[in-house]
């Protein structure tokens, strides 16, 4: 039950399967004046005393809604991780930080939706193109986790984008398992954003989060456990972007 300041959010998250396998190729050779690591304290890790929701019971007040609804939440969550980005990169890393492009939602039965390095998008996906340098989503994806709350499309947006981040960092930064960082990437910014007052967690959004994150593993044939994480690899790379920020994601963090 994510809510955004300006506007309000709505409910709960999707307990389903998201793949990440739209990614062409490795991360590629970054610059030589690729970003790298600030020293300083951390930051986007929530205060000692913010709240562990847990879950709520209430009824999903997300019963009826339209796909107006459903674009409108993307564009906050987009906004909101942005925003979280675009504040503490300067503190984080050397250089400007630049976000993706969104190309957005795509109608995953179109034979002429996006494509990233000649192959065409997944269906039912959400992906981060390297090459490209853009995010991308099936709408029909986002509206069937937002029959079950909005936090889903957060933290689908908030992992697509930590790939992202990835590609503009020098590689000694960049884990191996790079799908479990973009997971510790999410954790650092949901929660680094309601430490800054742009999100605020909601009764029962911590074991929400939780439940999608173990269901996501391998249930689609571009995820698999050796990338993705098994749901205890899932669940714990989130909380510990969570607990540390930023730099507790980072390989030399």
């Amino acid at each position: 039950m994510f809510k955004r300041l300006l506007p309000l959010a709505l409910a709960a998250v999707m307990a389903t399967t998201a793949g990440c396998g739209f990614q062409v190729g490795d991360i590629q050779t970054p610059p030589a004046d690729a970003p790298t690591m600030k020293p300083g304290p951390n930051t986007g890790a929530p205060n000692a005393g913010d709240p562990v929701p847990t879950q709520s019971g209430q009824p999903d007040p997300n019963a009826n809604f339209s796909d107006a609804d459903v674009t409108q939440e993307i564009n906050d969550a987009v906004q909101v991780v942005d925003t979280y980005w675009n504040t503490h990169w300067p503190e984080l890393f050397t250089g400007t930080y630049t976000p993706p492009r969104v190309l957005g939602a795509y109608n995953g039965t179109d034979p002429n939706r996006f494509t990233c390095g000649g192959q065409i998008a997944e269906a039912f996906n959400a992906y981060y193109c390297n090459p490209e340098d853009y995010v991308a989503w099936d709408f029909e994806l986002m509206k069937t986790g937002y029959a079950q709350g909005d936090a889903w499309i957060y933290l689908v947006i908030a992992h697509e984008w930590g790939h992202a981040i990835q590609n503009r960092l020098q590689m000694n930064l960049v884990a191996e398992r790079k799908e479990l960082q973009a997971d510790c990437l999410a954790g650092a910014v949901l929660w680094g954003a309601q430490t800054d007052g742009t999100l605020t967690w909601e009764e029962g959004d911590t074991t929400e989060i939780g439940t999608a994150l173990s269901s996501f593993g391998d249930s689609y044939p571009w995820t698999d456990t050796s990338s993705h994480g098994d749901a205890v690899e899932r669940v714990t790379a989130f909380g510990q972007g969570r607990a540390n920020g930023i730099r507790g994601c980072l390989a030399e963090g």
